[in-house]
């Protein structure tokens, strides 16, 4: 009998064929699904109105067992209470790096070693490796859908359980396999938006779930109004559209300040940062080079900067000013393929520090 894998499936495509490519090596798999307690069309309450029946056809399909595990409360707990908060103190957070750093590598991964799984195994497009120094987490073949940026937060020891079946395909060819196989959701379209966020946009979910509504000023650098905002959670950095304000050039949001509920705006050049300070930081390698390069959102380009440890924080200067760096965003830092580790914003720094 081979290792016992259990396959985290959403009844995407992705997830269906990482489970088809384990059981075709000899693995022992079962999939599982997170039910996540959101409020569908139907008003039944679920991950998704047709994710866990997919899922489950695709098992049949397979000849696996499936396995459906109630996450609802720790969804709630652990990831819309953060997206919530973050927004209502001027910060942009990213529920997907939560969402994999408490329910998925954490507790999802705890119940498989605990029902005697060898390892858990998802749809990511990344790498996990073995060498000489231990593990390592790297970028996929296929560029376009590296994931390792909402990946990095998994503990180093966690590694070892971890199986990312796609890490040497393309979607495309992750596509063929699944129609070649007639995979029941071979032709499924991949979901782009925020798995809890069922109203037409963030801003909906955040007026729904936020008790008091406060407006407050628009201030520019020099702290003159030039106008009024709704309230804070309905901004981020680098924002430019939705101000409600006419000025003789472009204004952007290039901070938000929380205690005195205002924003603040300027330029397109009053948006670069030298560099920031991040903490709830997650180290993948104990040795890196002296400059590596960052990322400060999912689709920006890495950059090369230098990286200091402060405490329990990490101060990044960049060879270059970046545009937009965004408190509550993560930064995950690479060399060259492999992933060194990350942490969320919490300042921008300005200036020559």
């Amino acid at each position: 009998m081979g290792k016992k894998v259990l396959v985290a499936m959403s009844g995407g495509v992705d997830s269906s064929v990482a489970a088809m490519l384990l059981k075709d090596e000899g693995y022992d798999v079962a999939g599982v699904t997170m039910c996540l307690g959101i409020a569908t069309e139907d008003g039944t309450k679920c991950c998704g109105v047709t994710a866990i029946d997919d899922a489950r056809r695709v098992c049949d399909r397979l000849k696996i067992n499936h396995y459906v595990l109630d996450y609802a409360s720790q969804l709630e707990e652990k990831v819309i209470a953060n997206f919530v908060s973050e927004y209502q103190k001027g910060r942009t957070p990213n529920p997907c790096v939560e969402c994999n750093r408490h329910l998925k590598f954490r507790t999802l991964l705890d119940k498989a070693l605990m029902l005697g799984f060898d390892f858990l195994a998802t749809g990511h497009y990344a790498v996990i490796e073995k060498n000489e120094d231990g593990y390592c987490l790297a970028r996929p073949k296929d560029r376009k859908k590296d994931q390792t940026y909402f990946l990095y937060p998994i503990p180093y020891e966690r590694l070892e359980h971890i199986l990312f079946p796609l890490a040497r395909l393309t979607k495309d060819e992750v596509r063929a396999l699944a129609k070649e196989r007639s995979l029941p959701v071979a032709a499924k379209q991949e979901s782009q938006d925020i798995c809890f966020v069922t109203q037409k946009n963030s801003q909906e979910f955040l007026m729904d779930r936020v008790q008091e509504i406060k407006p407050g000023p628009i201030v520019d650098l020099r702290g003159k109004v030039l106008g009024q905002h709704r309230s804070i959670i309905f901004h981020t950095i680098g924002q430019r559209g939705g101000l409600g304000i006419s000025h003789p050039t472009p204004l952007y949001v290039v901070s938000i300040d929380p205690a005195a509920n205002r924003l603040v705006v300027g330029e397109k050049k009053d948006l670069m940062g030298r560099g920031l300070v991040a903490g709830d930081v997650n180290l993948l390698a104990p040795k890196w080079p002296a400059q590596v390069h960052a990322k400060i959102r999912y689709r920006k380009k890495e950059a090369l900067c230098e990286v200091k440890t402060e405490k329990d924080k990490l101060k990044v200067i960049f060879a270059e000013e970046q545009e937009a760096i965004t408190p509550g965003q993560s930064v995950v830092f690479y060399d060259h393929d492999r992933v060194l580790g990350g942490g969320i914003i919490d300042e921008v720094i300005h200036g020559d520090h």
